[in-house]
């Protein structure tokens, strides 16, 4: 078995339960992670995809005491931003970055090829696992996870504010939507879990951002 101990590396970070899930992983391996990379979207101040404010994620970074690395992005400046980051991570000694893909091959394939521009080692540790039984060990091993973010074209508004839990994941199979959320049916914000010095503490209130998703503005 190959001896990961002490590899240190940056994680490509969503706040949601998948990249949680291979940070988790990823330590068990041995890898030292010296850095949760979020990309922000710069216009709104809040992570892409997920919609999770920079204060959040500070929380996370300081309950989980790895530091935060915020990388602003615009549409058209994504790639780039996102590979001067690793750029700048590995000169802190950072020798790959981890990614929380599952078995979307062009996802797998834009991870890598920010890699290899940054001559950085790309990790996947969730990639071919089943992906309900992905969510299942999530569960298991104690992370919590609130749904923010629901496609309503997929999902009614009552999924959201819902902490992941069996039952609630057999309702979202019930709708015929992807168990793990891969085709954008919903996103989430883990608040707390076995590597949280302590839980992150929020009030909520909804808001519609468009015709077809709703967010949980977490405050």
């Amino acid at each position: 078995m190959e001896d990961f101990m002490g590899i240190k590396v940056v994680v490509s970070f969503s706040g949601g339960k998948d990249s949680m899930l291979s940070l988790h992983k990823a330590i068990s391996l041995g890898y030292e992670p010296i850095a949760l990379m979020t990309t922000i979207n710069k216009s709104k101040g809040e992570s892409w995809f997920h919609d999770i404010s920079i204060d959040l994620l500070k929380q996370v970074s300081s309950s989980t005491s790895i530091p935060l690395l915020i990388v602003e992005c615009e549409g058209d400046n994504y790639e780039k931003s996102f590979e001067n980051a690793l750029k700048s991570m590995k000169t802190l000694g950072a020798e790959g970055c981890v990614f929380g893909d599952i078995d979307i091959e062009h996802h797998r394939k834009w991870g890598e090829e920010r890699c290899n521009n940054t001559k950085l080692k790309s990790i996947f540790p969730l990639w071919q696992n089943n992906r309900e039984q992905l969510v299942k060990e999530f569960i298991d091993l104690g992370y919590k996870a609130i749904i923010k973010k629901v496609n309503l074209n997929n999902l009614s508004s009552d999924f959201l504010g819902k902490t992941l839990n069996y039952d609630l994941i057999e309702e979202i199979k019930s709708t015929g939507s992807d168990i793990c959320g891969e085709n954008g049916e919903y996103h989430t914000f883990v608040y707390n879990g076995p590597i949280f010095s302590k839980e992150i503490l929020f009030k909520n209130s909804m808001k519609i951002t468009n015709e077809n998703s709703l967010i949980l503005e977490i405050l």
